[in-house]
């Protein structure tokens, strides 16, 4: 038997937020079609609602007056087999999105098939989110991030550095003077704790810590101690020594 895919050329994922408001509503269409040599992308994202904002107010919000983005060209081919392999094994919904949400198509033939709602909508939004920041990546608007960690102890400190390239799907690790590419998903759940405890910025540093202690750089240049600067928001859940986990079991590696 055929998989259902077998003529499947590509897919078309389409966006709307919904009902959140302005500056933050948008809507994207991205196109992904392998059925020549390279995989071919396009993008059209698009912020809507903003006519009634000033400058102020949107820049106020983290975003700027031209956040709209176009991009038609080729991604690493490493994103046909993600994207192809989450299309096979989805599951559909059957309902008719009203307020927001994602949709999928097939590409076969050059024709674009009947757009239709996975049912895990928030799996296929990472997914999609991913794509774009290879996108932004790839075309230079983006730069990867790097998050730099520093374990002092009584005996020594040691330094690493995790670099998300979405551009090619490899997370690389440097650590005592060499680089490896580590397991993406390790990587990216790792990242996910990274960026879901408290940052006190009214104490972080310009540079790493020099005493006992676990200090992060997520990106911006300022550094953190893990568990003064960065605080866990769920008690019942400890961010800040998973952190310290993932990071020293990569240093012991």
């Amino acid at each position: 038997m055929k998989k259902s895919n077998d003529h499947t050329s590509g897919i078309v994922i389409e966006f709307d937020s919904g009902i959140i408001p302005a500056p933050y509503s948008h809507v994207y269409r991205l196109a992904l079609d392998w059925s020549g040599s390279e995989l071919n992308a396009e993008l059209e994202l698009h912020y809507t609602d903003r006519e009634d904002l000033t400058i102020d107010e949107i820049v106020d919000e983290g975003f700027t007056a031209k956040d709209d983005f176009s991009y038609k060209g080729t991604l690493d081919y490493v994103w046909k087999k993600v994207v192809s392999i989450e299309f096979e094994k989805t599951k559909w919904s059957g309902r008719h999105l009203d307020e927001g949400g994602l949709t999928l198509a097939a590409l076969e033939d050059g024709k674009t098939g009947t757009a239709k709602a996975p049912t895990d909508q928030e799996a296929w939004q990472m997914l999609a989110q991913d794509v774009i920041q290879a996108i932004y990546e790839t075309s230079k608007k983006e730069a990867p991030l790097t998050v730099n960690y520093r374990q002092v102890t009584n005996e020594e400190s040691l330094d690493c550095s995790i670099t998300m390239n979405f551009s090619n799907r490899e997370a690389i690790l440097v650590s005592k003077g060499n680089s490896r590419i580590i397991n993406w998903e390790y990587a990216v759940q790792l990242m996910k704790l990274v960026f879901s405890p408290d940052y006190n910025y009214d104490i972080a540093k310009e540079s790493a810590g020099i005493k006992r202690g676990s200090f992060i750089e997520c990106g911006d240049g300022y550094w953190h101690e893990l568990g003064k600067g960065v605080i866990n928001t769920d008690n019942s859940f400890d961010a800040v020594g998973k952190i310290k986990e993932g990071f020293e079991n990569l240093l012991e590696e």
